[in-house]
């Protein structure tokens, strides 16, 4: 699988379909995913940011950097307690390959561990890579694996990873995340919906790749999961830019810990659902990340911000929903600071 990464950050367990699936506009997308076609059968075109979206990402680098090498520090603490020295990372790609390459990196500067680091697919109502998964196993001890992701929306990952590994018994399904304002891990290194830089843009700034990609007549009964490469924005690849100026701040962050709180993402998403009549909670998405995700990738209808939250931390977001004309609402969001709503077509 070609990519921006560096081979000795990460081993991308994937199958390169670079020029076998032709991307496609949110425009062309949306209708097909809400009539019922999975949206890991096609690939979305990628966002070229504008110069102004460019700006606010650099003016936020350093300030953002240092809460998700804070956060970084604060989860690796809790996977060494939890192995030992005995650390197999899994980032589910795309989003969480970022975070298991900062993890792994603060490892070894912190604890002098050399943790195994690899990449696999995990889609929900898909399933995990288990190919992938089977291909880990016959390197490492189950016991060692434990899986990354970059922050938590209503735990729809979580909960697919749960289902799968019934399937590995001798894997833990605990997941490890950066951020998880859904309150569904114990694995965290914050609660705190927080912008993690490389959630402010998609392949730019994810090693030059896809999101993942499953259809049976690409992807084989032996393959792994598929993504492409995206060689046309190398010029535009901030990939490590955003982990170098993380790691650089290793040396200023100090382990804490961090309590839980009471409140579950999923209850506020419900709460929401209600409030503002979206029948499929699942054109719901919860949180930083997956606000900008929507703005990227989907074709949104409203942009929620939590009314006692403003901050540069949502300024990228003001941004693009100012460029794709959504309106934005104000709303006393308790566990998250923003939220974005899918627009449905069938109401178009």
């Amino acid at each position: 699988m070609q990519s921006s990464f560096l081979k000795d950050d990460v081993t991308l367990l994937l199958k390169d379909i670079t020029g076998l699936v032709t991307p496609m506009s949110a425009a062309e997308r949306e209708p097909l995913i809400q009539s019922g076609i999975h949206y890991c059968q096609m690939l979305p075109k990628e966002y070229s940011p504008t110069d102004d979206y460019n700006k606010l990402f650099y003016s936020y680098l350093d300030e953002g950097s240092l809460i998700t090498a804070q956060a970084v520090a604060n989860v690796s603490k809790k996977i060494v307690e939890k192995y030992g020295n005995n650390i197999t990372l899994v980032s589910l790609a795309r989003a969480g390959i970022p975070a298991g390459i900062l993890i792994k990196r603060y490892i070894k500067y912190k604890y002098n561990i050399d943790a195994a680091h690899y990449a696999i697919s995990i889609i929900r109502d898909m399933g995990i890579d288990r190919n992938a998964v089977d291909y880990i196993l016959k390197k490492h001890n189950a016991e060692s694996i434990v899986f990354v992701d970059g922050w938590t929306g209503k735990g729809a990952i979580k909960n697919e990873l749960v289902k799968e590994l019934k399937n590995y018994p001798n894997i833990s399904n605990e997941l490890a995340v950066l951020a998880d304002p859904a309150n569904i891990t114990s694995l965290a290194g914050t609660y705190e919906d927080i912008l993690i830089p490389s959630s402010a843009f998609n392949c730019t700034i994810s090693g030059l790749i896809s999101r993942t990609f499953y259809k049976d007549n690409i992807i084989l009964e032996n393959d792994f999961h598929g993504a492409a490469y995206y060689k046309e924005f190398i010029n535009e690849d901030k990939t490590y830019e955003f982990i170098d100026k993380v790691v650089s701040f290793f040396p200023q962050v100090t382990e804490q810990e961090i309590n839980r709180p009471n409140t579950f993402g999923v209850d506020e998403v419900k709460e929401l659902s209600n409030h503002f009549s979206v029948s499929n909670i699942n054109f719901i998405k919860p949180g930083i990340g997956e606000t900008t995700r929507v703005l990227l990738r989907r074709i949104p209808w409203l942009v929620i911000i939590n009314e006692n939250k403003k901050g540069s931390d949502i300024e990228h977001i003001l941004q693009l929903a100012k460029e794709k004309n959504v309106q934005v609402q104000y709303y006393p969001l308790k566990n998250y600071k923003t939220c974005g709503i899918i627009k449905n077509i069938a109401d178009v």
